[in-house]
């Protein structure tokens, strides 16, 4: 019963989420087709809209950073609601994400020079990326989420000279050296 619950809040938050990206005009997916995985370069076009990119290990990331607070803060709270919490906080950050004001932002970065948002399909699959890294985070020891965060964050700035923490810097403070070495210049 209890992962009848899981899956209808889980499907839950991911239609909402969809409802009010639409409702924040991100379109619903990318102009030039549907994939589940896109893994060209940060600049291209297709970044942000399919389903899963190279910017989705940043995700399960925050699914894995999101369930570690959750469990610091609430370590009472079941798994499951953990879990959906994890996602509920990064379907926040999407929708932030997705806002004029920081989409603009983004756009003084190297890598986002044109980015115009996720699309409604992109953004859905990043909430389940969360998901899936909270579960791991639920069913692993600590030093393993430790060792595979390191690890995503590794092989994302190999990839495409991104990921999460310098994602975070050039959010916060732009470094133009940065931004030149993420440019390949």
């Amino acid at each position: 019963m209890r992962l009848l619950w899981m899956i209808a809040g889980v499907l839950g938050i991911l239609l909402a989420h969809a409802g009010l990206l639409s409702y924040m005009g991100q379109p619903l997916a990318c102009e030039c087709g549907l994939a589940l995985w896109y893994g060209g370069p940060a600049l291209d076009p297709q970044n942000s809209q399919q389903f899963a990119d190279w910017y989705s290990l940043s995700h399960l990331i925050h699914g894995i950073l999101f369930y570690a607070l959750l469990t610091l803060l609430f370590p009472r709270l079941p798994l499951g609601v953990r879990i959906l919490g994890a996602m509920t906080l990064e379907m926040s950050w999407e929708l932030f994400e997705n806002t004029d004001m920081v989409i603009n932002h983004y756009r003084q970065q190297a890598l986002a020079e044109g980015y115009s948002g996720d699309s409604v399909l992109n953004s859905v699959g990043d909430v389940f990326s969360a998901g899936i890294g909270a579960f791991f985070a639920s069913r692993s020891r600590v030093w393993v989420s430790i060792m595979l965060v390191i690890a995503l964050e590794l092989f994302a700035l190999y990839m495409i000279r991104d990921n999460l923490t310098l994602n975070i810097v050039q959010f916060i403070h732009p470094i133009d050296a940065l931004n030149a070495w993420q440019a390949g210049k």
